[in-house]
């Protein structure tokens, strides 16, 4: 405390010798006659040694009452407001005009914008189990790995030409049936479906039910070709589930045909599209086979499993071709 009491009449004396050498600095060397005393003058020096005496008065009285930190805080914060007044009526009394303080602000921390990071959720197939009809037994429940294979390309470019041209004769000419072709299937769900029967679904069945996962709204709206009603995976699965009780009851291997319509059936391991009910000879090489010859029917008119297309209300019908 006596170093703060002796630096502050340090900096007031130090202050008003300022004041007078400054003002004798700018004395001539030799001065005229005095001129008439001013009052200003007068009154300007009173102030400067007024407030040199309150500086004096103030550090002393600091000095002689023990205060805490907060009031010696609030102290020199009293001084240096003090000493700013000693320097700003020196500087006047000189005329020049005191420079600007900068004024210390303190930092503010800038607000860190957090931006979310999306958590990678590995795809899940959506489910298609559903309540398995009564009487199937444990062997026709199965439950192997799901895994999502890759489709040829070419393949799946060659199949949805020609579900494009069936489109365009249904849009054309049968909107209503049109309306029943399905949204397109999932390759999870169809993954699933296959580790549930134990097959593999060829390429161009995969990529069909891409494409529409079998039929919607009323059975005599959907489109169908034929007696045969198009499946979809949910509808794929349970028949299977069901040729595999049948079969299981009688003693024989599970069946390696995927039921794809009412009769109509793909091998898994051939590609073929068959009905084993009637014979086992292929009917067509292949689903894609199948579609194609199923667009050709319906542009150019000719019948397909003895039956012509025709159209009634916007229905696509199909009347005997004999």
């Amino acid at each position: 405390m006596l170093k703060l009491v002796r630096l502050a009449l340090t900096a007031a004396i130090l202050t008003a010798i300022g004041v007078r050498l400054r003002r004798r600095a700018r004395m001539p060397v030799k001065p005229p006659a005095p001129p008439a005393p001013r009052a200003a003058g007068r009154t300007r020096m009173g102030l400067v040694w007024a407030v040199i005496a309150g500086v004096v008065a103030l550090t002393l009285g600091a000095a002689m009452i023990p205060t805490g930190p907060q009031a010696v805080s609030a102290a020199q914060s009293a001084v240096y407001q003090i000493q700013q007044s000693v320097m700003t009526v020196a500087m006047d009394a000189t005329g020049q005009s005191p420079a600007p303080t900068p004024t210390p602000v303190a930092p503010t921390p800038e607000a860190t914008a957090v931006t979310p990071t999306a958590t990678p959720v590995a795809p899940t197939p959506a489910a298609t189990a559903s309540a398995p009809s009564p009487g199937i037994p444990a062997a026709c429940m199965l439950s192997g790995p799901v895994t999502v294979r890759p489709i040829s390309p070419r393949v799946r470019a060659a199949v949805n030409r020609q579900w494009r041209r069936i489109e365009r004769w249904l849009r054309e000419h049968a909107p209503r049936t049109y309306a029943s072709l399905g949204a397109p299937g999932r390759a999870g769900t169809i993954a699933l479906a296959e580790a549930q029967t134990g097959l593999e679904f060829p390429d161009d069945l995969r990529a069909s039910l891409l494409r529409h996962n079998g039929m919607s709204g009323p059975p005599g709206a959907r489109f169908s070709f034929g007696e045969e009603q198009v499946r979809g995976v949910r509808e794929i699965r349970d028949q299977w589930r069901e040729n595999c009780a049948s079969r299981v009851g009688r003693g024989d291997p599970m069946s390696r045909l995927i039921r794809v319509g009412t009769l109509i059936e793909v091998d898994a391991d051939t590609g073929h599209v068959v009905r084993s009910m009637v014979g086992p000879e292929p009917i067509w090489p292949s689903y894609h086979a199948m579609l194609r010859d199923l667009a050709d029917t319906l542009e150019q008119g000719r019948p397909v499993f003895g039956a012509r297309a025709t159209v009634k209300g916007g229905l696509l019908r199909w009347s005997d071709a004999r």
